[in-house]
């Protein structure tokens, strides 16, 4: 049966041989800017899957696939072993964050215990911050629960702004900070500043890139260059929609006397 929590690992941790490895967290959220970015890394990566989560926490609802079966929701954990040079890496991405503030709890508590026994130091979240306007050139605000990788992170361009996010980091980008604060472990929220209003894979390359310098990664930026180059598309089609209706709706105004 399917337990609140239910976490299962395709293999134990110590199999995998991962040295110190940094975790990853990229959920749905605002943007999908975590997500995009996660499951890029994941793909270009070529990580292997290592844990399914499935949860009482999740929608209760299946997903229903194109050739007509379905699956379960579910959040998973790739792995990927890197070079000397970039360090291990521990991926956090799924389908869902919970729907309720006593699932949000028990799932952090879920990931920062699978962080645990693969024996991770450091955690990065990722995430998009709205602004409820569009953002022509994206960059980077971060949050970190020790003040010494703040001065570090300060180093690849990430801002640290005062009171910002003003209404705090919400879900498990924020929460899994506050509780890997507890356990001693140093962990960062990276957000791309975006809209709000879309998903915003431009606002994913700029924190990705982001990432690429402080891990010394390197991946191919294509796909999500792609993307926003698409995105864009649709702004500016939705742009000239409105300047046709705003013009029209002047027109209209300056006829009005006739009637």
């Amino acid at each position: 049966m399917l337990k609140k929590v239910d976490v299962r690992f395709f293999k134990s941790p110590e199999e995998f041989g991962l040295k110190d490895p940094v975790m990853i967290e990229g959920l749905p959220g605002i943007g999908h800017v975590g997500k995009l970015v996660a499951d890029h890394l994941v793909k270009e990566l070529k990580a292997e899957k290592a844990v399914e989560i499935y949860s009482h926490y999740f929608p209760p609802q299946v997903m229903v696939e194109e050739d007509g079966t379905i699956k379960m929701p579910k959040n998973e954990v790739y792995v990927h072993k890197a070079n000397d040079v970039a360090p291990d890496l521990v991926i956090l991405v799924g389908d869902f964050q919970s729907i309720s503030n006593e699932g949000h709890f028990e799932l952090v508590n879920a990931y920062i215990d699978i962080a645990k026994k693969f024996g991770v130091k450091r955690i990065f979240t990722l995430g998009g911050y709205g602004i409820g306007k569009l953002v022509e050139e994206p960059y980077v605000l971060g949050a970190a629960n020790d003040p010494k990788l703040i001065e570090e992170l300060s180093q690849y361009d990430i801002q640290f702004e005062k009171g910002e996010p003003g209404g705090g980091i919400i879900g498990a980008s924020g929460l899994i900070l506050g509780v890997a604060q507890l356990e001693g472990i140093e962990s960062a929220c990276l957000m791309g500043v975006t809209s709000g209003y879309m998903v915003d894979p431009k606002s994913a390359k700029a924190v990705l890139e982001v990432l690429m310098k402080m891990l010394k990664i390197d991946v191919s930026v294509e796909a999500l260059e792609e993307r926003a180059r698409e995105m864009e598309r649709i702004i500016a089609h939705i742009r000239e929609m409105q300047e046709t209706t705003i013009q029209q709706w002047k027109s209209d105004e300056d006829l009005g006397y006739f009637r």
